[in-house]
């Protein structure tokens, strides 16, 4: 019999791609989310690429009786993957109370409904702003997570820490927190991918965009950081290296491999790129030229960041494998497919 896991967010960015990785290796999914800051249209995508159409809950986490009649409904799940929740830093620093509402309400009330039902299995999309500014580099799972520098950033560590407290109090409850570092690309049919509400907030669609014409520039958000061309440097990750990362996670919970009941998982290549870089790559791989401008530092953004990923691939068994530019032509080429249907 299929396991049964239910994906909040599912209909997301990540979440989509995660869904088609779960329903490849067998699982039986059910989504829940609100839509804030997804389509629909993804189901039907996730159904071409895995012929599969997974079960659809339109939910605001936020109003617990509406999770309560979820967990009611929906017997026998095994594990809940929850990605809702909001995730732009800028916005979360204009609007904290917003963020904190969202993003802690939700994950509460379905970690409720899970101990009052007996789900006793979570992972949790974590974030390397966890983090904050770090001592050392590259960050390992050892190092001490501190204040993050933006209220998203702080959602996630106080989400953490949450979790953390529930399987201390429950002694059957497990959870696995992967901390992703900055996740690119779309999936290699060129059937889902990153389409944000908006002004994107995150590098790579706001790259494609300006390279389709959408957006008249790119605003590169501080040249003057400690680093060799003065702007930040991320640790890029394939999406769909993410998504088998969740399944390894998965499997992990559920067969109880784990070595503590509480574990966290850096997800990342374990190399850093600068913005610029990451601008000259496009160029190179697509052929187009970027129209870009230097503007002034971004609130919340800190200089460097890339990870140490030795203990996911000790524990889980994996490794990232797609190579930056994979990650950019499968960006570029969701972008042309999102522009030839507008």
């Amino acid at each position: 019999m299929k396991k049964k896991i239910l994906v909040t967010g599912g209909c997301g960015y990540i979440g989509s791609h995660t869904v088609v990785c779960l329903l490849e290796n067998n699982f039986e999914v059910v989504i829940a989310d609100d839509l804030s800051n997804a389509s629909i249209a993804s189901l039907d995508s996730i159904e071409k690429i895995t012929g599969i159409k997974p079960d659809f809950i339109e939910i605001d986490l936020k109003e617990l009786t509406k999770v309560k009649e979820v967990f009611k409904n929906q017997k026998n799940i095994a594990a809940v993957i929850h990605f809702a929740a909001y995730k732009a830093i800028g916005e979360s620093v204009q609007n904290p109370l917003m963020y904190y509402q969202n993003n802690i309400v939700s994950l509460i009330n379905t970690l409720l409904c899970q101990t009052e039902i007996g789900v006793n299995n979570i992972i949790f999309s974590s974030s390397a702003s966890v983090y904050a500014n770090p001592d050392k580099l590259p960050i390992t799972e050892k190092d001490k997570t501190k204040r993050p520098l933006s209220p998203y950033g702080n959602t996630k560590k106080m989400a953490e820490e949450i979790i953390e407290d529930v399987v201390t109090a429950n002694k059957n409850f497990a959870a696995i927190s992967l901390r992703y570092f900055n996740p690119i690309g779309a999936h290699s049919s060129g059937l889902i991918g990153e389409l944000p509400s908006g002004v994107p907030n995150n590098l790579m669609p706001y790259i494609t965009q300006t390279a389709a014409g959408v957006r008249e520039k790119l605003l590169i958000y501080g040249d003057d950081y400690p680093t060799k061309d003065g702007t930040p440097i991320r640790d890029y990750i394939h999406v769909e290296d993410l998504a088998e990362a969740h399944v390894k996670a998965l499997k992990r919970l559920l067969n109880k491999e784990q070595d503590n009941s509480f574990e966290v998982f850096n997800l990342g290549r374990g190399k850093g790129y600068s913005v610029l870089e990451i601008v000259t790559a496009f160029e190179e791989v697509t052929k187009q030229k970027l129209n870009y401008q230097i503007t002034k530092r971004r609130q919340g953004d800190v200089p460097i960041l890339y990870a140490a990923t030795d203990l996911a691939e000790q524990k889980l068994g994996w490794k990232a494998t797609r190579k930056l530019e994979e990650m950019i032509a499968s960006s570029w080429q969701w972008e042309q497919k999102v522009r030839k249907e507008n």
